[in-house]
């Protein structure tokens, strides 16, 4: 007679299967186990980010087969508290920890962690979830070290589980529908030449955050055992060196993330010029801004990216111009278009509408020609089309879906442990950049 095999041993020796045969970083994708088993999860790190990740999985509903175990955070008072309270509302019966070592060791039925802690923890605690047998999703920024985040990788590929790293815009519909449609089937924007993107944030949204008092405050000792000198430090951690990226990490990394996959490239150099000059008692600079060069199979690309902290103006979106035409596209669902130059024949473009592929906007073709003059430096405007694919999940849904699908056996990691690593590199250089006030180059061997 045959052994019988859990559940929880079933996920996790098929996913080994998979893994063990790492030819590339697609294969960590095959993991097995029926689509129809529970997964058993914890949370480690349930603050601001944590708590959306939380929310997202919880919009996927009761019949989703994920169920929350365990909680772990070292604010007792306030983040364990509130998160535990949710859950338990939403009928998960979980317990509580504060170090993530006695999780592990007490914790027998996990399948998965789901990691938000901050940047500098990130190494270490995934590192401990994958040899302690357990799948990862991490937030981003992987590690705000190369050192750390290369550790994640070996440890992934040691354990043989899956390594899911926080990009969410890579499973975002609306960002694989342009990439796979309108930039590589259709080559809508021909040869891409230029990038620009932004993330602006208003002066409102990034003052300091407060903790309520003493009331909630988590005494010296505990903040020194987990890396934090004050409450100010832990609730503002982002700010401060050695333990967050700055903003280029915060918010950059995931628009850069998007300037490497939709161009098919690792940048070859960047040149960034940032300051701390307007915030005080920030260690990072409140403001950056860069230029990568790539070298695509098509040319040359120059990608400019900036972040600041004192104003908000256009928020957040990416930018990819080619010879042809221009895709603006953001994770705000609000804006996503596609911009024909006024040059290209209509025609060009009309079978993709037919295809659907396109929506047309209506109103008449600016490139269709007018009587009035036109002064000599000006340029006829684009012709304008929308995106026919929304997006109606919270943002972090479908990449948490895809995470517990590969689990499942059912796809592919679509931000593995190896594409986080080289978005990681190209993004921690601006801080070099910055630091060094000149342009510095990559070398190949710093993405493998």
């Amino acid at each position: 007679m045959k052994k019988r095999i859990d559940r929880r041993q079933f996920l996790r020796s098929t996913a080994a299967v998979g893994a063990s045969l790492y030819l590339s970083p697609s294969a960590l994708g095959q993991s097995g186990g029926s689509k129809s088993d529970n997964i058993n999860v914890a949370l480690l790190g349930a603050g601001a980010q944590g708590q959306v990740l939380m929310n997202a999985i919880l919009k996927m509903g009761k019949n989703s087969g994920i169920r929350f175990k365990a909680v772990c955070d070292i604010w007792t008072a306030y983040n364990q508290r509130r998160v535990s309270r949710i859950l338990k509302a939403y009928r998960h019966e979980h317990n509580t920890y504060v170090d993530y070592r006695e999780m592990l060791d007490k914790e027998k039925d996990l399948d998965a962690v789901i990691i938000a802690t901050p940047d500098f923890w990130h190494a270490e605690h995934t590192v401990a979830c994958l040899k302690a047998g357990l799948h990862v999703y991490c937030e981003k920024e992987m590690s705000n070290t190369l050192e750390g985040a290369r550790k994640m990788v070996e440890a992934a590929r040691e354990a043989g589980k899956l390594l899911q790293i926080g990009h969410q815009r890579r499973s975002n519909p609306r960002y694989i529908y342009c990439y796979e449609k309108l930039i590589k089937e259709a080559r809508l924007l021909n040869r891409i030449t230029t990038v620009n993107g932004q993330w602006n944030r208003s002066k409102a949204a990034c003052e300091d955050l407060g903790w309520g008092g003493e009331k909630y405050a988590i005494d010296g000792e505990s903040l020194a055992k987990y890396g934090f000198k004050s409450m100010k430090q832990f609730r503002n951690w982002r700010w401060y060196k050695g333990l967050g990226g700055g903003p280029i990490v915060d918010l950059g990394s995931h628009q850069i993330d998007i300037y490497n996959w939709f161009l098919g490239a690792q940048p070859r150099s960047v040149i960034a010029s940032g300051g701390t000059d307007y915030w005080e008692g920030h260690e990072w600079y409140d403001n950056v801004m860069a230029i990568y060069e790539y070298e695509t199979e098509q040319g040359v690309v120059r990608a400019f990216y900036q972040t600041l902290t004192t104003n908000s103006s256009q928020g957040y979106f990416e930018t990819f111009m080619g010879d042809e035409g221009t895709l603006v596209i953001s994770e705000a669902s609000s804006r996503g278009s596609v911009y024909r130059e006024s040059w290209v024949k209509e025609d060009k473009w009309d079978k993709w509408v037919k295809k659907g592929y396109l929506k047309k906007e209506q109103g008449k073709d600016p490139s269709a020609g007018s009587s009035a003059a036109v002064d000599v430096r000006d340029t006829v405007p684009a012709a304008k089309y929308g995106l026919p694919v929304t997006m109606d999940k919270p943002f972090h849904q479908p990449h948490i879906e895809n995470f517990f699908d590969a689990i499942r056996g059912r796809t592919k990691l679509n931000c593995p442990a190896e594409i986080g690593y080289e978005t990681a590199v190209t993004v921690l250089k601006v801080n070099e950049a910055v630091e060094a006030a000149r342009k510095l180059d990559f070398k190949p061997e710093e993405f493998a």
